[in-house]
């Protein structure tokens, strides 16, 4: 049996590498072979999954406090994740925020050092974030937009939100009350206006522009493509082609939610396991109530099978159990 690991992370637990690995440990237990495929859908592990970081800078964190980011430059492309310098986490989560100072400054400052190191093509990664400030930060981050005109720059993008409804989708997430939703709405509603004069471009019909809290329509203002993230890191990794080697696909997140069919890993590997062919297994945390699964998906779930607390302590060895379950039902 040739077996492919396309697996996400679950997220608090375990990284996308250390799923794949713990796939990799079930299938040679049952005497198969395992291609691991670590993949992302351009929010937090994009940069892990492309090959990893090959050096830092040090850069304003998104409440101002230093940051030392990693990032990664190889033949003239740079891989930057947004989360690694303006992320969410970096502050400790949403209790600890400040949704309305909050910026995306310390991503342009990377963005900055992509350019002075000579990155021709430079690709960051959304998703994570701890701001709603629509990139603005970033582009004054960068020290002159018009540097930007020489590269080809791609927002890695992991929803489809619009520039507007960031504030209103992912805000509450990062701590901001009622009220300040209504107020970082009104903001990227006047920064539309801005971009638009600024640099000809109107960001607020943009599909995926309200990424990363609205990096994703800045940067589309001064010359981005914006892109699914699964996509592009599907083609870098060669995914359809590794599909195609294998006789079972697994993949697997932490929750399995309507959104996991709709530009994240799992329904990304599900479409191109379709095209070729594949059955493919999904080993997840926890599936949430209402999820119709689709035809051709087999789900396993940690919880329903191990139990949360095993889920959550021992999730490596509860991936191997379930993955050495789910590989002898499909046969």
């Amino acid at each position: 049996m040739r077996v492919l690991a396309a697996t996400d992370k679950f997220r608090g637990t375990a990284s996308a590498a250390e799923v794949a690995a713990s796939v990799a440990r079930a299938v040679k237990e049952l005497g198969g072979e395992c291609d691991q495929a670590p993949v992302a859908d351009g929010g937090e592990g994009t940069l892990a999954a492309l090959g990893g970081p090959t050096r830092s800078t040090l850069v304003m964190g998104p409440l101002g406090d230093p940051v030392d980011a990693p990032w990664r430059l190889r033949r003239g492309t740079a891989v930057i994740e947004m989360a690694l310098a303006s992320g969410l986490a970096l502050i400790g989560g949403p209790e600890d925020n400040d949704p309305m100072a909050a910026t995306s400054h310390g991503t342009g400052e990377l963005i900055a050092a992509a350019l002075d190191a000579g990155a021709r093509r430079i690709i960051v990664g959304m998703g994570g974030s701890a701001t709603t400030d629509g990139g603005l930060g970033a582009v004054r981050g960068v020290w002159g937009a018009g540097r930007l005109r020489s590269v080809e720059l791609i927002a890695a993008c992991d929803v489809r939100t619009t520039f507007v409804d960031a504030a209103r989708v992912f805000a509450p997430q990062k701590g901001a009350t009622p009220a300040q939703v209504a107020l970082l709405t009104r903001r990227l509603e006047r920064l539309v206006d801005v971009y638009r004069e600024d640099f000809g471009v109107d960001v607020a019909p943009l599909v995926s522009g309200g990424a990363a809290g609205g990096l994703a329509g800045g940067l589309a203002a001064v010359g981005g493509e914006l892109v699914s993230g699964f996509e592009l890191v599907a083609d870098e990794l060669g995914l359809i082609e590794r599909i195609e080697a294998a006789d079972v696909v697994v993949t697997g997140e932490g929750f399995l939610d309507e959104e996991s069919f709709d530009g994240k890993v799992v329904g990304g590997v599900l479409s191109l396991a379709g095209r070729a062919g594949r059955p493919v297994l999904a080993v997840v945390g926890e599936v949430l109530d209402g999820v119709e699964t689709p035809a051709g998906l087999r789900v396993i779930s940690l919880v329903e099978r191990c139990g949360r607390d095993a889920a959550l302590k021992h999730t490596a060895e509860a991936i191997e159990d379930v993955v050495r379950a789910g590989l002898a039902e499909l046969g």
